[in-house]
């Protein structure tokens, strides 16, 4: 395990999955199908528990640049700046298991902010970091 820092809050555009886990990839489609690609962009994927257990996911872009528009259908999501306890998974597509393994180690650290959330990040198409948000010490 190692920590991520981001300096900054990361706004960002969001499509809500129909379900989890089965609705994952439809969502991306459909980030992906109305967010121009770029290597400026980072991209995400946002997991939280809702009541009795239900898992809520969001494929999610950031936004370049305030005037970037919202699109019809998506929403805004803010990803807080802060330091992220982090697992590298490298070809991920080859195990998509291991996303799952990992947020479960994760989520064992006391460190962990119990208003936080899973979050994905992407890198290319093959490797994704999976993260969760560590209590501020401020």
């Amino acid at each position: 395990m190692d920590t991520r820092f981001f300096s900054n809050d990361i706004p960002a555009f969001c499509v809500t999955a129909t379900s989890f886990p089965d609705g994952v990839l439809a969502a991306h489609q459909t980030l992906h199908s109305a967010i121009p690609f770029s290597t400026h962009r980072r991209y995400f994927g946002i997991s939280y528990a809702q009541h009795l257990g239900k898992i809520i996911y969001k494929a999610a872009a950031e936004q370049l640049t305030p005037e970037e528009p919202l699109l019809t259908g998506f929403e805004a999501f803010i990803i807080p700046k802060g330091y992220y306890l982090s697992i590298f998974i490298p070809q991920f597509r080859s195990n998509i298991a291991a996303i799952g393994e990992a947020f479960q180690q994760l989520l064992t650290d006391p460190r962990l902010d119990p208003n936080g959330f899973c979050l994905e990040q992407y890198e290319g198409d093959d490797d994704v970091y999976c993260m969760v948000k560590l209590i501020s010490e401020s």
